[in-house]
């Protein structure tokens, strides 16, 4: 098989990796970003993501690949189309005031269509609106193009499913779904998918159906967690450790309850209603459930804000004369990944209320007014600790916690802390 040179756009936490892992796999790739910093970044071997290949930072396969020419970085998306027989696109769609914002994805979307070779074949891998592949992007591509899918250039939607953290393994071991309305573009995707992937690969001719599961996928796990922080504020009430309440129910094998926290972050899971429910409109439905769900998970650092207040209250302080101190940025655990966090919105509510916040996460590379050096100086005479993320594999804040002010609040959404090992006069609160 002739070497495939392949185009992706969109160089983020899903474009990187996946460039990666083709360059790895023996092609020819040209990752395209409308970012020149990041280009040029990406151009010297430098990232903020923690990815890992078989031991290997994503930062040293990064620099292995552009030494190897397997992978360059451009901000030249026509040029990039016109060296492909493959273009994938990964370029997010962002949601404003509730409603898909499609510019970038729109741009990316005709570069392709007034640069691309006949015969070639496009992958959508953006988390969409259910109908963009058909209705949209088919519709572009063929009026611009002048190319008829399916006959003289390929079309079909693969969704990414990776876990951030965990993108070289699940791009090789996680089932793909192919959506894609005629025989020669779902055979054409099947041959590229399999270039970096051994798992099973699931075809369905309708890519409007894929597009749907894709997006149910991620709003399984929002309702999910809005039924977990309900459940936590039962616990808390009658007295439970949530976090066991929910290991004993997941003992069951058809249960799988994900554990609460201070909100839901991420580019996936808080935009996933909005996209399902932008074609619910237009079909002139409702979605009541699920729209609940979205409201109880975005409420939660006005929550996390609100408990704040009440446990420095019962300690006798006012917020606004503390000194809050927050363990995590990022939208999870481990993460860098600082995009729609509830832990920079906490942060945020809490300084425009007048406290001092001082948050701390060394795998976050963002700059934020209240953002520290170290954990030591998030807690040094704190009032309050706010555990938000685990942030690395053995963290411990209790050494900290004796250099935090009188009476310290201490709240903790990981359930890591050991009540027991606290200063006497402290409160603890956990999720």
């Amino acid at each position: 098989m002739m070497k495939k040179n392949i185009t992706i756009f969109g160089q983020g936490y899903v474009g990187l990796p996946l460039s990666l892992s083709f360059a790895i796999n023996g092609c020819n790739v040209i990752g395209v970003d409308s970012d020149v910093a990041l280009c040029s970044n990406l151009s010297q071997g430098k990232t903020h993501q923690t990815e890992k290949y078989q031991g290997k930072s994503i930062q040293d396969v990064l620099k292995e690949q552009l030494d190897k020419g397997t992978y360059q970085i451009t901000s030249d998306g026509a040029w990039a189309v016109q060296q492909a027989d493959t273009i994938i696109v990964t370029v997010g769609i962002p949601v404003h005031d509730g409603i898909p914002f499609y510019d970038y994805f729109d741009a990316a979307c005709q570069t392709v269509a007034e640069n691309i070779n006949r015969g070639s074949l496009v992958l959508i891998r953006s988390t969409v609106v259910p109908g963009t592949t058909q209705n949209r992007c088919q519709s572009l591509l063929e009026e611009i193009s002048g190319y008829k899918t399916g006959l003289e250039i390929f079309l079909a939607y693969v969704p990414e499913r990776i876990a951030e953290g965990k993108a070289f393994e699940e791009f090789e071991t996680m089932p793909t779904l192919i959506g894609a309305s005629d025989i020669i573009s779902q055979q054409k995707a099947a041959e590229i998918i399999q270039i970096n992937s051994k798992a099973e690969i699931i075809i369905s001719d309708s890519p409007t159906a894929v597009e749907t599961s894709k997006v149910l996928e991620n709003l399984q796990r929002d309702a999910n967690i809005a039924i977990a922080q309900e459940f936590a504020r039962f616990a808390e009430a009658a007295g439970m450790n949530i976090f066991e309440v929910i290991h004993l129910a997941n003992t069951h094998k058809r249960v799988n309850i994900l554990n609460p926290g201070p909100g839901v972050g991420g580019y996936c899971i808080p935009n996933a209603f909005y996209y399902l429910n932008a074609r619910a409109q237009e079909l002139g439905l409702s979605l009541p459930l699920l729209e609940l769900a979205r409201k109880q998970n975005d409420q939660l650092p006005d929550w996390i804000c609100k408990k704040t207040v009440e446990l420095l209250r019962q300690n006798g302080k006012e917020l606004n004369h503390c000194k809050i101190a927050i363990a995590g940025l990022a939208m999870k655990d481990f993460s860098p990944d600082d995009r729609l966090s509830p832990a920079i919105d906490i942060c945020t509510k809490l300084m425009q209320s007048g406290a001092a916040v001082a948050a701390f996460d060394s795998n976050v590379s963002s700059q934020y007014p209240f953002k520290v050096e170290s954990f030591t100086e998030a807690v040094r005479d704190a009032d309050a600790l706010l555990i938000l993320n685990r942030l690395f594999e053995g963290f411990d804040p209790v050494p900290g916690i004796a250099s935090m002010a009188s009476r310290p609040v201490i709240m903790d959404t990981k359930n890591i802390i050991d009540p027991n090992l606290l200063p006497l006069e402290s409160i603890f609160w956990r999720l």
